[in-house]
């Protein structure tokens, strides 16, 4: 580690203490930014932990929809992501007027967003999910008929589970950029020939042929519970690449390789150490939902957060 970095690192706690923030880190971060955070998580985990924050500043190191998520459960504090050019191109897919046109051809239809998805969409949504509850929440919801979005791939996946819901997709194709660099996990096959003993774990993210081959099909959150109880010792990892270097650091004893080791989200990466140092001096650049976004929004994500409990 060179001396440039740990000193970011000292900084960084100890403005932390001293302006009482938190920083929450979504396992896709680099590694050095995963080192100085307080929790690390998927999606669900991030929004679970954002729901009962006491610190005054929330110092969010991930995407804009994670920032927006977590300053609509927090109104009241100052929410903070590092580099406000760190946007969800998953998200971008869904503008509020493609959603809206779908809620008008289905009148009555209720709609379950992805969390991956801007404020927007959110508060025209009944509840949100991610790839961790989504299953539970299309099961719990007891419908015949559901606006899902922006996700294909995990509307693939949740349509294995729940056989007997129709998925209308919103919009047609939505995919994440990064995940659809798997594309059928060749890669990851070959790997497994060389490694049989191994599990390949693939996130519902990935295109249908991949999750098909897949050992299993888990949310980073999954996949990182699922490492560290296995009896197993090599594991080959199907999302983006930050969560290898998770694994690796909490999880020594086991050998995680990754499925595409090109496999990085260029967006994630954009939050850095210096710019995640920056953002707690300056307090700045502050992510705020529009009071009338943020009323609306909060109750389908609440919606999720109590249906996945």
């Amino acid at each position: 580690m060179s001396e440039k970095i740990q000193m970011l690192k000292e900084k960084i706690n100890q403005l932390k203490k001293d302006k009482d923030a938190v920083l929450l880190v979504h396992n896709y971060q680099v590694n050095e930014v995963q080192e100085v955070a307080d929790f690390i998580g998927d999606s669900l985990e991030l929004s679970r932990k954002a729901q009962n924050i006491e610190s005054k500043m929330i110092i969010f190191c991930g995407v804009d929809f994670m920032a927006e998520t977590a300053s609509i459960l927090n109104p009241e504090k100052k929410v903070i992501l590092p580099n406000l050019s760190a946007r969800c191109p998953m998200a971008a897919q869904l503008p509020l007027k493609t959603l809206l046109k779908t809620k008008n051809e289905n009148p009555g239809v209720p709609v379950v967003l992805y969390v991956n998805t801007l404020a927007e969409a959110k508060a025209e949504c009944d509840v949100t999910c991610t790839s961790a509850n989504a299953v539970q929440i299309i099961q719990k919801l007891d419908k015949d008929k559901v606006i899902f979005g922006p996700d294909w791939n995990l509307g693939y996946y949740v349509k294995k589970r729940v056989s007997n819901v129709e998925l209308i997709p919103v919009p047609k194709y939505g995919f994440c950029n990064t995940h659809k660099l798997f594309k059928d996990g060749i890669e990851a096959l070959e790997l497994k020939k060389k490694y049989p003993e191994a599990d390949l774990l693939v996130h519902p993210e990935c295109d249908p042929g991949f999750q098909d081959n897949a050992d299993y099909v888990l949310s980073t959150g999954g996949m990182y519970r699922h490492c560290k109880e296995s009896s197993k010792k090599i594991f080959i990892i199907g999302t983006e690449i930050g969560m290898v270097d998770r694994l690796r650091r909490e999880i020594p004893s086991k050998t995680f390789l990754p499925a595409n080791p090109n496999a990085e989200c260029p967006s994630m990466k954009r939050i850095t150490l210096q710019n995640t140092y920056e953002a707690l001096v300056n307090e700045d650049p502050i992510v705020k939902v529009p009071k009338e976004i943020c009323i609306k929004a909060l109750k389908p994500i609440e919606r999720m957060l109590e249906m996945s409990k």
